[in-house]
């Protein structure tokens, strides 16, 4: 069991399977001069397969979700998934993409055992999405996400970062977009998760601006707290139901008190948190004939020390010192 000083459990792992990435999203990264791992330093398959296989069978994890970078450039990630769906117990298995070839992997990875897919996706206009990302792949992401839809990775969900002066006017038209696709659409505050430390706390568009925007054109119901669990999003009803649309508040109302992850990233780090300043090194002992109850061991011993939070709600947070690209979100 995963379990820190303050009596919270992790059972969903965040495995990064590779810190690049095929667009170059301005609250993520710099457009160029981002120094990529070098490839002794990324984890093989073989050694991501056995640090999963310790986090389920010895360790409690019953949610695994891959991220990267972009995980879908990773060449074994289909490979990945089927051995991880034959450990017994076998987790729940998601996938976070920016969606550019989900089109071509998406029925490939659902009959390696993939359950879902989250997808990122900003905007509905071509023009803002090329401003965001620095690249011209939107009909690329949609694509993928009917591809998803169409083999049964549901639900699909589709991630939101909301910027003001490029897509901040969209939160209702994305809501009436996703409702009428069939997909689950998250709004997530943008967080100090760039390479290149651009984030304002006072420029950033928040929970409550965005559920201001949306009850302009729809009627939301809270769910209630049981319902949520340790889930990240604040999840609303959208006009009765059945859809429903979520809110990851991380800044203005951070959830570090139901926390119940862990995270391993591309190069074999353990990260008790997404903003933790230390990490814990799974990669060396991997390398050096541990034992995989060294491993377990030197895991607990990692989120043993975990903080009560994560300092967001701090105005001095300063960002932490790797991009997401390198992390896993």
């Amino acid at each position: 069991m995963l379990i820190d000083t303050y009596g919270r459990v992790a059972t969903d792992l965040r495995v990064s399977l590779t810190d690049k990435c095929n667009l170059r999203c301005t609250y993520c990264m710099p457009e160029e001069g981002l120094q990529w791992l070098a490839k002794p330093d990324l984890l093989t398959d073989d050694e991501i397969v056995r640090l999963v296989r310790v986090a389920v069978t010895r360790l409690g994890i019953r949610d695994v979700r891959f991220t990267g970078g972009e995980p879908l450039l990773r060449p074994g990630l289909v490979g990945i998934v089927e051995r991880c769906a034959a450990l017994a117990p076998r987790p729940k298995m998601s996938l976070t993409t920016n969606g550019i070839g989900l089109g071509r992997t998406a029925a490939a990875l659902k009959a390696a055992g993939l359950n879902r897919v989250n997808v990122s996706l900003d905007t509905l206009r071509r023009d803002v999405f090329k401003t965001l990302t620095r690249r011209d792949r939107h009909q690329d992401v949609l694509d993928g996400l009917a591809a998803a839809r169409e083999v049964g990775l549901t639900p699909v969900k589709v991630n939101t970062v909301l910027m003001p002066g490029l897509n901040g006017d969209e939160a209702p038209d994305l809501l009436a977009w996703a409702v009428g696709h069939g997909y689950e659409l998250r709004f997530i505050e943008q967080m100090p998760l760039d390479a290149q430390h651009g984030w304002k706390r006072d420029g950033m568009i928040t929970a409550g601006d965005i559920l201001q925007s949306l009850s302009s054109r729809f009627t939301l119901t809270e769910e209630g707290g049981e319902e949520r669990g340790s889930a990240p999003a604040e999840r609303w009803i959208v006009d009765g139901g059945p859809h429903r649309v979520g809110v990851i508040a991380s800044v203005t109302r951070p959830f570090c008190s139901a926390c119940d992850r862990t995270r391993l990233t591309a190069d074999g780090q353990v990260r008790n948190c997404l903003f933790a300043r230390e990490e814990t090194d799974l990669r060396a002992a991997l390398r050096s004939d541990a034992t995989d109850e060294d491993i377990a061991r030197l895991w607990k011993l990692a989120m043993w020390g975990k903080k009560a939070g994560s300092g967001l709600d701090d105005p001095a947070f300063l960002q932490p010192d790797r991009p997401m690209s390198a992390i896993g979100g």
